[in-house]
């Protein structure tokens, strides 16, 4: 049976004559619409096209087959350029763009602010690998500079490895993700909660009521860079609460500050149909009244023990430790129906590497030295919305998308 009409798809011979036509200046209203029209006239098949604009000034890019007029065709671009102000460069050439290096990544900066010393070190860094930039799109403007770049060309765990270094260097924040049809997937993030979701920790907040907050701190930061097991520590820190009073837990919820940004990444990508989960060394009694309050899916913590209105100084059941975290992450993923592969984890000490490296984006996030060097992507803004950022959602849709509901953006 023929293919109808509609459904013919034309070939491009690659030693078949092209045409990039680039118009460039002053952006205005029925630009690509003049442009369209006139190259209308000539017959010729569109085949590729670009357009930017960058604060009111226009580069549109037309990749079209030879016309059977060439000098007319020129002729007629070039007026039509005239008259809206824009100067016009023809190139003559051969076929379609050519094909895409292997290795296809998208590399994601942060900064705040972003400097130019940072961006050429870092283009430096993939031009030194094999990359070739194909496109550089701004993502965010607020509260982080954010800047996406599509690379091809160079293996994405060395551009990781060594892109990541540089950014240290400068202040600057570096991701990198194979830019393949996975990104696009239904995901699990995973977060930890003490100082990432939330700031400060739960364990020195409760310890304020038993007078002995410094202690426990010192042990916690301990623990944190990963010179203690976790496991002694927590029980450690949690014996020192013996006799505090139930209602501290209430106290300390009440108290709670989120960390900046937090709502509007988890409100932001649940529209997208993604799905939370909170797996913490921190305690039931408030991650629960947490996930309540977020719209969390799924959460793991540790439990207090609780006798006659007082906190005994122990914790009931599996210790919910560094093996832990990862363990609950494989299982939520299981329950969520979603590939380990599409999962993010989100930590900052030492108990969340397993987490990290089980994930398929672990993220440090303000984290200790020793996390973010382990970790694959570390984040060190203090917003915990840039890492939408990084799942290749800008600042633009997110405000789009809070217009639409009513919902006000901070």
């Amino acid at each position: 049976m023929s293919t109808p009409a509609a459904e013919h798809v034309p070939t491009l011979h690659l030693t078949a004559p092209t045409v990039l036509v680039t118009f460039s200046g002053p952006d205005r209203s029925g630009v690509s619409t003049r442009v369209f029209s006139a190259l209308d006239d000539h017959g010729v098949e569109v085949i590729d096209v670009e357009q930017l604009v960058v604060r009111g000034r226009l580069v549109l890019s037309v990749l079209v087959t030879t016309p059977d007029d060439l000098p007319r065709f020129e002729s007629d671009v070039t007026r039509v350029g005239a008259e809206l102000g824009l100067e016009v460069e023809s190139v003559h050439g051969t076929g379609d763009n050519r094909p895409r290096r292997v290795g296809r990544s998208q590399v994601v900066v942060l900064g705040a602010p972003l400097m130019p010393d940072a961006l050429a070190a870092l283009t430096e860094g993939i031009n030194q690998l094999g990359g070739n930039i194909d496109r550089i799109v701004r993502m965010a403007r607020y509260p982080v500079t954010a800047i996406r770049m599509e690379v091809s060309g160079a293996d994405p765990d060395a551009l990781q490895s060594d892109l990541a270094a540089i950014g240290h260097r400068y202040g600057t924040d570096v991701a990198v993700q194979e830019h393949g049809i996975l990104r696009h997937a239904q995901r699990l993030v995973v977060m930890d909660v003490d100082s990432t979701l939330i700031q400060g920790e739960v364990i020195e907040m409760l310890a304020a009521h038993a007078g002995c907050q410094e202690a426990v701190a010192e042990v916690t930061e301990r623990a944190m860079r990963g010179e203690l097991d976790f496991s002694e520590s927590l029980h450690e820190r949690v014996a020192q609460l013996r006799g505090v009073p139930e209602s501290a837990l209430d106290e300390v919820y009440a108290g709670l500050e989120y960390t900046p940004g937090a709502r509007t990444m988890i409100r932001t990508l649940k529209r997208l149909g993604y799905r939370f989960a909170l797996v913490s060394g921190g305690f039931t009694q408030i991650i629960e009244r947490i996930a309540d309050d977020l719209g969390i899916d799924y959460f793991a913590a540790n439990e207090l023990e609780v006798r006659d209105g007082e906190l005994t100084g122990r914790v009931v059941g599996r210790v919910v430790d560094r093996a832990g975290k990862a363990d609950a992450l494989r299982a939520f993923a299981g329950q969520a129906g979603i590939n380990v592969r599409n999962t993010v984890a989100i930590g900052d000490g030492a108990n969340d590497l397993d987490m990290l490296a089980a994930a398929g984006l672990g993220i440090a996030f303000n984290a200790k030295p020793l996390v973010r060097d382990q970790a694959q992507t570390s984040v060190n803004v203090p917003y915990l919305d840039a890492i939408v950022y990084l799942m290749g959602i800008t600042r633009e849709e997110v405000e789009a998308a809070d217009a639409a509901d009513g919902t006000p953006s901070p």
